[in-house]
């Protein structure tokens, strides 16, 4: 890989790194912002939620544009507003007195950039570069700095609260300029994709979508489906141990988020492994993804039988391994699987399933967790079953490893 493409890979993985510390930063710090505001806790929840929410809604859209007029014009003015929504919220902070309105409204406008900018990342990869072999290593780069900000957010969470509580929000800002002009300065797309394509109509797009879905739609959806899954187990698993570290074992401020990290680490390890050899052997994805799976839910069977908090973060960690090494995997699939002029629409509705699964995972930990948390983690690993058996069944890949994946995976 050329110096010049390890530069435009960089500017694209800062991307990803600030969309995640934008929303997660702030799960350690939501206590200290409910006692800043006076609110209750589903209204402190809410700032995280309307993130997410408004992102799933508009993720789609935004592919649908990077398609039609280039993956820059999308993803430098979102970094632009995604800077202006923490701005919006922070002053609000700084400045009012009853700021939670205005801040709601900061943060429905950053997710508003951030539909726009990390889900365009993965098609963007896809255009710069030729060899397969060089598309999953740097997907697997991109997926180790999403994941590499989730280990970040709650220590640097915890550690800018600590100068004022409102600090987070106004650290965003100053990330999205960073990465606005490195992406502005260092990325250029091939000129074929920096470019419009054929004008399309609304009608059209979605007639396209459905053509897609009909040529490829086992393996979209079990791709889809796998993703969604992934993140629903992590967040939903981490909202509970964040919980439980409080009140069992009484670990509180950087502490906690350091050992919140620890999972999280594991699998940004493992992502970053899992690209680097995956190349273009499609079987090995298949198997690493069902392998994965399988991790994932043996390790969340042996959390359900578990009264030790730090036997339960090893096996949660186990747990992150196994995300990690399928989450490269479905990214390289979904991106070589799909024509280039397609890609931003599919990886979009991609990103947007991946939302899903972090919207849904804290609610559904919370109320199964009422129970028993053995229950949780029993649901949790039989949804991680049914996911692997997805991939074994409905991923079928050509016996021939040199295949391209958009002929191997149809």
């Amino acid at each position: 890989m050329a110096n010049s493409n390890k530069k435009e890979l960089l500017s694209i993985a800062s991307i990803p790194l600030i969309m995640t510390l934008g929303n997660s930063m702030l799960i350690p710090v939501l206590p200290a912002i409910r006692s800043k505001l006076g609110v209750s806790s589903l209204q402190v929840s809410l700032l995280i939620t309307v993130y997410s929410a408004v992102a799933i809604l508009l993720i789609p859209i935004a592919g649908y544009l990077s398609d039609k007029y280039g993956r820059k014009f999308v993803i430098i003015p979102s970094l632009l507003i995604t800077g202006i929504g923490g701005l919006i919220a922070g002053l609000a902070a700084w400045w009012m007195d009853h700021s939670y309105v205005v801040m709601l409204i900061g943060r429905f406008v950053q997710g508003v950039g951030a539909a726009g900018a990390f889900p365009i990342v993965i098609p963007l990869v896809g255009d710069l570069f030729k060899k397969d072999s060089e598309v999953s290593s740097g997907l697997g780069l991109v997926e180790t700095a999403n994941t590499f900000g989730k280990v970040l957010s709650p220590i640097l969470g915890s550690a800018l609260s600590m100068v004022v509580w409102f600090l987070p929000f106004m650290f965003i800002p100053v990330l999205c300029v960073i990465s606005m002009l490195l992406v502005l300065f260092l990325v250029k797309p091939p000129t074929k994709s920096s470019q419009p394509t054929k004008s399309m109509s609304f009608s059209d797009y979605l007639a396209q979508i459905k053509t897609i879905f009909k040529n490829n739609g086992r393996w979209l959806y079990a791709i889809f489906a796998i993703g969604c899954v992934c993140m629903l187990v992590i967040f939903g698993v981490l909202t509970y141990l964040s919980d439980l570290l409080e009140e069992k074992a009484h670990v509180y401020g950087i502490v906690k988020g350091c050992l919140l990290a620890i999972p999280l680490a594991a699998l940004c390890i493992a992502s970053y492994m899992t690209g680097k050899v995956i190349g273009k052997n499609q079987l090995l994805m298949k198997w690493l993804i069902v392998a994965g799976l399988l991790l994932l839910a043996g390790s969340l069977l042996v959390c359900g039988l578990l009264t030790s908090t730090f036997l339960l973060l090893a096996c949660i960690s186990l747990a992150g391994i196994g995300i990690g090494a399928a989450l490269p995997c479905l990214d390289v699939m979904i991106t070589e699987g799909i024509p280039k002029e397609e890609r931003g629409t599919i990886t979009s509705i991609y990103s947007s399933m991946r939302f899903i699964g972090v919207a849904i995972g804290p609610p559904l930990a919370s109320i199964l967790v009422k129970s028993s948390p053995a229950l949780m983690f029993y649901m949790i690993a039989g949804i991680s079953i049914l996911a692997g058996a997805i991939a074994l069944f409905a991923i079928k890949p050509q016996k021939d490893k040199q295949a391209p994946l958009k002929r191997a995976l149809a």
